[in-house]
């Protein structure tokens, strides 16, 4: 969920026209793909009750919802409202990214994600068919991932393409001498192994993933609001755990949606509310008191969400590798794919702890681009020294800073909230497995298809880290 820090009020029928059209425009002007066809207003007011409400409408919040409504099998089906501050996603992490899907990770559960989201997505038409809807058309690109590891991480690489490989995906390991026969416009220099994916993997159209969502649950009935959660009505329930410790048990049972351009809220009674606010879902997590306690404690362990600004930049450049490119990641962690078919080309590189940018606005830095990846986009691959950049755009990781890893299932004291949030930059691709398994989590107790225990809350209560190696 992106916070504009305005808000977008209800509009004429010919005022509506004209704002689609002005947001058209200025979508296709700075993403890849396709145009996207801009969703339509959705801000009724909520419905006083629900049972489930869904802080977020991007695409990890979509999956939660879906999935819900998937696998229930309550009579008379059970209610489910997404809020969603901004029914444009002119600010959204979902198209604002780069649409890539890879199962390079060095955990067995991020890999299981992974291929979950990629046989999902091959059967999209499956999954998210409507009546009456044309089918949709994802724009799939399979040429994979090439991840390039020097002297210092060819170990790890090997490692962790072992274990890549016991999950079932297809990955191949190649020396420079390999690399340079497949991929002859690539300089090996500094370059000790290389790990290529072969199947499942490349880039996709991330609008379309999002459209299909909605359209899908619209069909099964969830119902969509456009306003900004503010406030939680709890009630609470005093407790001594194992270790003597006193602790206190919330529940959430009103939500507070504040509509636009009025001072009025709306309260929607709920059962269950899933924090799928991306960024901003540390925010989400304070109103209902998560992390106010004592330090140190339960009570005081904060959701270590913040919001991070990533660049992505779009070169031309005639000269520079052909169509059967995957997306590199060079050993400087600069990365690049191609993007259509006119020796067009995206990427960027995640910046040093140091060098992380005011994430309060989403201009771009065009100075990072001159002096943190063109230097390494040139030594990689000597055509991009002629590249012309010509347009560029930020957007936002929803980064855990304790472990860049997602944190899926309930809270442990705020007991009818669950997470689907931090994923630091590979949530749009695990979307689907993460929105079953918190679906699963609710309706079963338990993580059914994939075990995803080590992404739980608790883990930042007890420091205890569920590290991954390849985040870029």
């Amino acid at each position: 969920v992106a916070h504009t820090g305005r808000t977008v009020g209800r509009l004429g029928e010919g005022d509506w026209d004209g704002k689609v059209s002005e947001i058209k425009k200025k979508i296709k002007s700075i993403l890849p793909g396709t145009p996207c066809d801009v969703l339509p207003d959705t801000s009724h007011l909520p419905p006083e009750h629900s049972d489930v409400v869904i802080v977020g409408g991007g695409v990890l919040g979509l999956s939660v919802a879906y999935w819900l409504k998937q696998l229930e099998n309550r009579r008379g089906g059970m209610r489910v409202l997404v809020v969603e501050r901004d029914h444009t996603y002119s600010q959204a992490s979902t198209g604002l990214s780069v649409g890539g899907i890879c199962q390079q990770f060095s955990l067995p559960e991020n890999i299981q994600l992974s291929l979950f989201s990629a046989s999902f997505l091959r059967n999209i038409n499956e999954y998210l068919a409507v009546t009456n809807a044309p089918p949709l058309d994802l724009q799939f690109n399979p040429s994979g991932y090439l991840l390039l590891a020097s002297e210092k991480d060819a170990a790890a690489m090997e490692s962790n393409v072992k274990v890549q490989k016991q999950e079932g995906a297809k990955v191949c390991l190649m020396s420079p001498d390999q690399l340079r026969n497949k991929f002859p416009w690539i300089n090996t220099e500094g370059v000790a192994l290389a790990s290529y994916g072969m199947e499942n993997e490349g880039w996709f159209d991330p609008w379309c993933l999002l459209h299909g969502l909605r359209q899908k649950l619209t069909s099964m009935g969830v119902f969509f609001c456009q306003g900004e959660v503010t406030r939680f009505v709890t009630s609470s329930q005093r407790m001594m755990t194992t270790d003597d410790e006193m602790v206190t048990l919330k529940s959430i049972h009103e939500v507070h949606v504040k509509m636009d351009h009025s001072l009025e809220y709306q309260p929607v009674e709920c059962a269950i509310v899933i924090n799928a606010a991306g960024a901003w879902s540390a925010q989400i997590a304070a109103l209902a008191g998560i992390g106010k306690g004592p330090p140190g404690t339960l009570q005081g362990t904060k959701l270590p969400v913040e919001p991070r600004k990533r660049y992505v930049y779009v070169w031309h450049c005639p000269q520079g590798p052909g169509l059967e490119t995957p997306l590199v990641a060079d050993t400087s962690g600069a990365y690049f794919r191609r993007e259509g078919l006119g020796s067009n080309y995206l990427g960027g590189r995640s910046p040093a702890e140091e060098e992380e940018p005011d994430p309060a606005n989403l201009e771009v830095d065009h100075d990072f681009f001159q002096e943190k990846v063109w230097p390494h986009l040139a030594l990689r691959v000597p055509a991009f020294e002629t590249l012309k950049v010509q347009t560029a755009w930020a957007g936002y990781y929803d980064y855990n800073t304790f472990d860049q890893n997602g944190v899926v299932g309930p809270h442990p004291l705020v007991v009818n909230m669950y997470f689907a949030t931090g994923f630091s930059g590979h949530g749009l691709q695990q979307a689907p497995g993460v929105g079953r398994a918190v679906a699963e989590m609710i309706l079963e107790g338990s993580f059914q298809t994939i075990d995803l225990s080590p992404f739980l809350f608790n883990r930042f209560y007890l420091g205890e880290k569920t590290h991954e190696n390849n985040i870029m």
